[in-house]
């Protein structure tokens, strides 16, 4: 009987995460009677907003076999550019913002060019342009946060369409767009064919180096929504942001099912798991334990994920 509950699990975790969120929600609001407030629940929702659109990114990047980990860094230095572009140029706000989008596209974009082109390996290449794009961020701002963002941005993070969170709506937006693409797409296809077997997929006539660019570059624009929302949310520009965005999106796509090998996955699954971190960061709050912990269990996170999906995979192929 164990034996075949853990087959279900290892060839279905999508039905393991969802079970694991149940039980941490209700865990959740047995131990703080704050928990299920609607204040909270908005709280909740809303700071799951900027990590899902990193976390819709990055699970895209792992089917395909990649990892950006500049993701948060480029969110960053997008939402400080946004934020120069207005108030220091005066630029109308929505321009500013299209602006920032086509840089996080631009930086996504050559992320990807740079592993296709010269055959890096995603995860060294990404370290080194994390250190450029944040090197950059505190150059233009010196370490200073932009103040006077116009009201009119500011709505996009903290205002409400019927009782969600704006940042939320829009994820959700975004999370069906990616999930369509995914799972009903060629092009989704393409990216299960390369995340499993990238030089059969070539043979196959697969474009891999244009899908792999391609994703690169969504995931790059995503990472530039999250920062402009996230400045409008707090009204500032601050060097700051994006800092805490590297791990959470990789430990919630990897609880979520996406293979840290490629090729399985979704992302609708990796928010799932972006919501179980959600929870279990904002219960330490709650409980009122010091908020350095959640560095920790978002390392905890991603150790026991990774873990739980190489073991999963072995089990997997003995049983074939």
């Amino acid at each position: 009987m164990q034996r075949s509950r853990f087959s279900i699990l290892a060839t279905n975790p999508l039905a393991g995460v969802m079970v694991a969120l149940v039980i941490i929600f209700v865990l959740s609001s047995l131990i703080s009677p704050y928990f299920l407030s609607p204040y909270n629940m908005s709280v909740v929702a809303r700071t799951l907003a900027f990590i899902g659109l990193i976390t819709v990114g990055q699970s895209m990047l792992l089917i395909l076999g990649e990892l950006d980990l500049s993701l948060g860094v480029i969110g960053g230095l997008c939402g400080v550019i946004a934020g120069i572009f207005m108030v220091n140029f005066g630029i109308e706000p929505a321009v500013a913002c299209v602006m920032a989008l086509a840089l996080g596209a631009v930086l996504g974009f050559l992320n990807g060019l740079l592993v296709t082109k010269l055959r890096l390996h995603s995860l060294v290449l990404t370290i080194g342009t994390a250190g450029i794009f944040g090197g950059a961020n505190l150059v233009l701002t010196k370490g200073v946060a932009i103040t006077g963002i116009p009201p009119s941005i500011q709505y996009f993070g903290r205002g409400d369409i019927l009782g969600l969170p704006l940042p939320f709506v829009i994820m959700l937006a975004v999370l069906a767009i990616a999930t369509f693409i995914t799972l009903k797409t060629p092009f989704g296809r393409y990216m299960y064919a390369i995340g499993n077997n990238g030089p059969a997929a070539r043979m196959l006539g697969i474009k891999v180096d244009r899908v792999r660019i391609w994703v690169f570059t969504f995931a790059g624009f995503l990472a530039a929504l999250a920062g402009i929302l996230m400045v409008a949310r707090l009204g500032t520009a601050q060097p700051s942001i994006g800092e805490s965005w590297v791990l959470p999106p990789i430990a919630a796509a990897v609880i979520g099912g996406v293979a840290t090998t490629g090729g399985v996955g979704t992302p609708f699954g990796a928010i799932i798991g972006a919501t179980i971190i959600g929870i279990i960061e904002n219960i330490i709050v709650l409980y009122g334990v010091s908020p350095y912990w959640q560095g920790i269990v978002s390392g905890v996170l991603v150790v026991v994920a990774i873990s739980f999906d190489a073991v999963s995979r072995r089990y997997i192929r003995k049983e074939e």
